[in-house]
C-alpha cells in the first residue's frame, strides 16, 4: 500500500512541466528601469512648484528673446506729448487699465488715435512700457546667462583641477580664491568702467571675475570625495589621463550639484545688474534694463506707480521662479532625497 501511494506520489504524469514563457514572465522586472535624468525627472514633476516655475521661466525667456519681433512698439522712439499714459486695453473697462486717471480720459486729452493702445502704459518721454520691459527682461537674462556661463566653464575647470592635483597646487589655488572673495563685485566693476565703457560687457565681465567663486568651492570639494572612490582609482590604474577622467567620471557625477549651483547664480546675477542700473552705473540710456526701469519708476512712485510696479514684478516673478527651480532641482537630483 505505501509503495502503492509513494508510486502515485512521484508519478511524473502528475507535474506539468513549466514552459520558458512562464519562467520568463517570473523573471521580469516589475518597474521598467530609469536613468538618472529620467528618474530626476520623474521625482521633479512631483514638485508642482517647481514645475510651475519652469513653465514661467520658459514663457518669459521666449517673450524676452522674442522682443524685437513680438514688441508693440520700438522701446527707444520717443513722444513727449503721449508721456505718463496711464496703461490701456481695448475692451476693458476696469480702473487702472482703461485709460482713465482720476476719472479723466487721459488719451483724449493728449490726442492719442484711437486705434493706438499702451497696454501698461508710457513712462516720462511717450516710450512705451511695455516694449521697454520686454527689451530690458531680454538685457537682463543675457548678462545672467553669461555670467552662469562663465560661472561653469571658470569655476568647473578650477575646482576640479584644485581638487585633483592638491598639494602645493591646491594651496596656491585656494588664496588665490580667498584673495578674489575679499573684492567686492562693485568695487571690480567699478575699476572695469575706467577701462571699458559702461554697459552689458562691463557687467558682464565685473560677473565673470568673481561670479565662479562659489562654483569652484563647491566643485572642489565634491572632487575631493570623489577622487577616492573605487571607480575612479580603477581609472588611474588603467591609465585614464586627468582629463578623461573629469569629463568621463567627475563631472557626470557632480551634474546635479553644478545645475543647483548655476540655477541659484542666475537670479542673483539678475539682481546685481539691476542693483547696478537702479544705482545708475549699469545699463546706460537709451538703452533699457530691469534695473534702470525700476529706477525711472522710482522717480516717480508716488505719483505713478504703475511705471516702478511693472517691472519690478517681472524681476520678482524671475527672481522667485529661478529659486524655487533649484530648490526643486536639488531635491530632484540629490540621490539621498529619494521617496
Amino acid at each position: 500500500m505505501a509503495e502503492s501511494l509513494q508510486t502515485k506520489k512521484f508519478d511524473p504524469k502528475l507535474f506539468e512541466p513549466a514552459s520558458k514563457k512562464k519562467l520568463g514572465d517570473k523573471e521580469k522586472i516589475a518597474a521598467p528601469s530609469l536613468s538618472f535624468l529620467q528618474d530626476s525627472w520623474r521625482r521633479l514633476k512631483k514638485n508642482k512648484a517647481a514645475v510651475v516655475c519652469l513653465v514661467l521661466i520658459i514663457i518669459m525667456c521666449i517673450l524676452a528673446f522674442a522682443a524685437p519681433w513680438i514688441a508693440p512698439y520700438s522701446p527707444y522712439k520717443q513722444n513727449v506729448q503721449w508721456a505718463n499714459l496711464p496703461p490701456k486695453i481695448p475692451g476693458i473697462s476696469i480702473p487702472g487699465l482703461n485709460g482713465f486717471r482720476k476719472g479723466a480720459d487721459v488719451y483724449a486729452t493728449a490726442q492719442v488715435p484711437e486705434s493706438t493702445y499702451f497696454y501698461l502704459g508710457t513712462d516720462g518721454l511717450g516710450r512705451d512700457l511695455l516694449s521697454r520691459i520686454l527689451y530690458g527682461t531680454r538685457i537682463s537674462l543675457i548678462i545672467a546667462f553669461s555670467a552662469a556661463l562663465f560661472n561653469l566653464t571658470i569655476g568647473i575647470i578650477y575646482g576640479i583641477t584644485s581638487a585633483w592635483f592638491g598639494g602645493r597646487i591646491d594651496n596656491v589655488m585656494q588664496r588665490i580664491i580667498e584673495i578674489l572673495s575679499g573684492v567686492p563685485n562693485l568695487v571690480v566693476l567699478v575699476l572695469m568702467l575706467l577701462v571699458f565703457k559702461p554697459g552689458v560687457g562691463s557687467i558682464v565681465l565685473a560677473l565673470a571675475f568673481t561670479e565662479w567663486l562659489s562654483m569652484a568651492r563647491v566643485v572642489r570639494a565634491q572632487t575631493l570625495k570623489l577622487k577616492s572612490q573605487e571607480y575612479i582609482l580603477a581609472a588611474q590604474a588603467l591609465g585614464e589621463s586627468f582629463w578623461k577622467i573629469a569629463t568621463k567620471h567627475l563631472i557626470p557625477n557632480l551634474a546635479g550639484v553644478i545645475i543647483i549651483q548655476t540655477m541659484f547664480s542666475i537670479p542673483a546675477a539678475i539682481f546685481f545688474e539691476a542693483f547696478l542700473s537702479f544705482i545708475g552705473i549699469g545699463i546706460p540710456a537709451p538703452g533699457a534694463s530691469l534695473g534702470t526701469l525700476i529706477n525711472d519708476g522710482y522717480k516717480t512712485f508716488r505719483f505713478l506707480p504703475h511705471l516702478m510696479w511693472y517691472p519690478a514684478g517681472v524681476m520678482c516673478v524671475i527672481m522667485i521662479s529661478f529659486n524655487l527651480l533649484a530648490d526643486g532641482l536639488r531635491d530632484a537630483l540629490d540621490p539621498r532625497m529619494k521617496d
